[in-house]
């Protein structure tokens, strides 16, 4: 059994060469040989040009594009390290997120990225921009240096076309760190989160086995692809089965474009988030398909909780089973997931059965509880990453008596079935996307005028929580809201923007001087609701 994603994907090469693998509607398409291909050109120039090593962190701020799945499988080859980006991030966001990874080269698609590129010329680090002109290939890297690794700072006229890529597949080792991302933490900046060759395989095959993915697949990928939803389980688990996904031309999920790109790929299931699953059925409700919806194995559900009554509305207007799942960035995404019909029942409001790898829930010694009892839910399997990069206080306390510790509290049934009923920690999911009220915090804090500041997560119909803040002006400042936001805005990505701030001369804390976001979110939105 292959132990690497690398040998995943080149098997899935050999054995359906000629179907499609990656396509962008009416644009372009690549079939999985086409693709291996090129990415093995393209690790060669990343190893042969830009002396990228073993080892080595790339980091890619790009939209969803054919030349963004290339060179993120290309970097892996090299046995480097992938480290994908939001291209939303602000300069000052990319500053930390290329530091903390120690990113020794940014690259982005040909249009550029002003953020990312001023973060890495202020970090003195190389700038590359890819561009696949034609299937044929290969991919252009302009500005890529000769002799990255040893200081060279020539630069190629990103001409070299590159040969196949030395050794073999087998040179990529389970052990190899091939992507690096974050996640949010609730008491520090975002935690740096090193996923292994041997992880990334474990998860996809996970992902293939519990959803059944054949080489008669296709999806349409609507996630952003530098989280591990859409990388993992929309991307990586079909390309390693043979199957095809296809990437809205925008680089984006469009609304507009989704059911026609749907069809025009033969799509059989695809994966998002509740918030995209609204946005789905808000638009049938208002403007169904003139020329009808296609026939889905499944649709799944990801990232953030799914609302029964939406699951029951998606089934009734698409005719397809709807299978909520559980992941997290530390598990290489998958932990649990209701079955396909013929593999069991789908419970609406449980994220469904562990999926090849071990589940608990544990008291706070350790020790199972009962089925039906409340605890902590924790995993352990192939999938699950080592550790939290240079953050042993963090290790320390997720990772005890031999599991690793979600900071979830469920309850499994006596089925094996998980149902979520409470998060430990204080992170703000908006939509799928985990936001850190720390980091806010810390930009609040940084505003002309205020004093103290918090930020607190709030139930929210669209996005299941929005995020709030609470801020004491400094004496003798007249802070309105707008400032505060647009202060909010310069230093924040779009969606890490507090979306009400409540200006107060006071904020509810405890005995012992320490502000709970649970009280102050009780104190200022009840109020305001009622």
């Amino acid at each position: 059994m292959a132990t690497t994603l690398t040998a995943l994907l080149k098997e899935a090469a050999a054995a359906f060469p000629a179907r499609r693998a990656v396509a962008v509607p009416g644009k372009l398409e690549l079939t999985h040989a086409a693709l291996d291909a090129l990415v093995d050109a393209a690790a060669a120039r990343l190893a042969v040009d830009a002396g990228v090593l073993p080892g080595h962190v790339v980091a890619l701020a790009f939209p969803n594009t054919v030349e963004l799945v290339i060179m993120f499988l290309a970097v892996i080859r090299a046995r480097a390290v992938a480290a994908p980006l939001n291209p939303a991030y602000t300069q000052e966001e990319f500053e930390f997120y290329l530091s903390d990874s120690e990113a020794r080269l940014l690259i982005t698609n040909a249009e550029g990225n002003a953020a990312a590129q001023a973060a890495a010329a202020k970090l003195g680090l190389v700038h590359a921009a890819a561009t696949l002109h034609d299937a044929a290939g290969p991919v252009h890297l302009a500005g890529l240096p000769l002799a990255l690794a040893n200081g060279n700072g020539t630069k190629s006229n990103g001409s070299h076309q590159g040969g196949a890529a030395e050794g073999s597949p087998n040179d990529n080792d389970p052990s190899d760190v091939a992507l690096f991302l974050h996640t949010s933490g609730t008491t520090s900046r975002p935690k740096g989160v090193p996923l292994t060759q041997r992880n990334l395989a474990a998860s996809v095959r996970n992902i293939r086995s519990v959803y059944r993915l054949s080489e008669s697949d296709a999806t349409v990928v609507v996630l952003p692809l530098f989280h591990v939803h859409g990388l993992l389980c929309a991307l990586l688990s079909s390309l390693a089965s043979g199957a095809s996904v296809a990437l809205p031309a925008a680089g984006r999920f469009s609304g507009s474009t989704f059911w026609a790109d749907m069809r025009a790929s033969g799509a059989t299931w695809y994966t998002a988030v509740p918030t995209i699953h609204q946005i789905i059925l808000d638009r049938h409700a208002s403007r169904p398909e003139a020329e009808g919806y296609p026939a889905l194995r499944f649709i799944r559900s990801c990232s953030a909780s799914l609302a029964p009554a939406i699951l029951e509305r998606l089934e009734a207007a698409f005719g397809a089973p709807v299978l909520e799942a559980y992941a997290m960035t530390e598990a290489s995404h998958l932990m649990t997931s209701n079955p396909l019909p013929e593999d069991g029942a789908r419970k609406p409001g449980s994220v469904g059965r562990a999926v090849g790898q071990e589940l608990a829930v544990l008291d706070e010694e350790g020790r199972r509880v009962a089925a039906g009892s409340p605890g902590e839910v924790c995993i352990r399997g192939d999938n699950v990453t080592a550790g939290y990069k240079g953050n042993p206080e963090a290790n320390e306390a997720a990772f005890r008596f031999g599991w690793f510790h979600t900071g979830d509290i469920g309850v499994v049934d006596e089925e094996g079935y998980v149902r979520l009923v409470g998060r430990i920690k204080e992170l703000i999911n908006r939509g799928g996307e985990k936001i850190s009220p720390i980091e806010v915090d810390a930009v609040l804090l940084g505003a002309p005028g205020v004093a103290q500041a918090v930020s607190f997560g709030v139930p929210d119909d669209k996005y299941g929580e929005e995020i709030n803040c609470a801020v004491i002006p400094r004496d003798g400042s007249a802070l309105r809201e707008e400032e505060v936001l647009a202060h909010c805005r310069r230093n924040l990505a779009s969606f890490k923007v507090p979306k009400k701030v409540f200006i107060t001369d006071d904020l509810p804390k405890t005995a012992t001087g320490k502000i709970q976001r649970r009280i102050v979110a009780q104190h200022f939105v009840q109020p305001a609701s009622a």
